[in-house]
């Protein structure tokens, strides 16, 4: 009788896998055709600068790209970052209603849907780059838009899985409900 039950339920997980298993490879596939038309930086940069002076460098490279920038240095520093860097400063769309990682995609997706944004470039710090991806399959999926991540090396060692399943339950929360399950008036008090 166990082994009966083992066996179906070993199919049951099977059955169930194949379809996620093909929406994965699809979603895979798509990414692969699809060219970012807009560059998403998550702030939350040090002192040094790394993500700011990072995406400049990557900018020069995509020419073409609108650069959007949740959080981070202050407007004025950035923006002297980029043309240091040679970078039109035209470019740029800093946006400070962030206060979290979740809240950078959740402030700026819409901007991008509306301006029929398909795929973009997601950077952040290496460290931070895991906890970005899942909050960024489901922000910027549940508005079909795909991405690239492209990380931005550093010395931190990889953040607790616990804040990227935190993270992703916010995420899911948000898209369900638009509420992104942060006291607002706490995040405020730690700007």
């Amino acid at each position: 009788m166990d082994r009966t039950l083992n066996k179906l339920l070993s199919k049951g997980t099977s059955l169930l896998a194949l379809p996620l298993m093909i929406l994965w490879g699809y979603r895979e596939i798509k990414s692969q055709f699809v060219q970012p038309q807009a560059i998403l930086v998550l702030g939350g940069s040090t002192t040094k600068l790394e993500r700011e002076k990072f995406t400049a460098d990557f900018a020069r490279k995509h020419p073409y790209l609108p650069i959007w920038i949740s959080g981070g240095s202050p407007p004025k520093v950035t923006r002297l970052v980029f043309v240091k860097a040679g970078v039109d400063t035209k470019r740029l769309h800093l946006d400070y209603e962030a206060n979290n990682t979740v809240e950078n995609f959740t402030t700026i997706v819409d901007n991008l849907k509306s301006l029929r944004v398909k795929s973009v470039y997601l950077i952040t710090s290496d460290y931070h780059m895991r906890r970005a991806k899942v909050v960024g399959e489901i922000v910027l999926g549940s508005r079909g838009i795909d991405f690239k991540p492209v990380s931005v090396p550093s010395e931190h060692s990889p953040e607790p899985i616990a804040k990227s399943v935190r993270d992703g339950i916010r995420a899911i929360l948000w898209v369900a409900t638009g509420y992104t399950g942060t006291n607002e008036s706490q995040d405020r008090s730690k700007r």
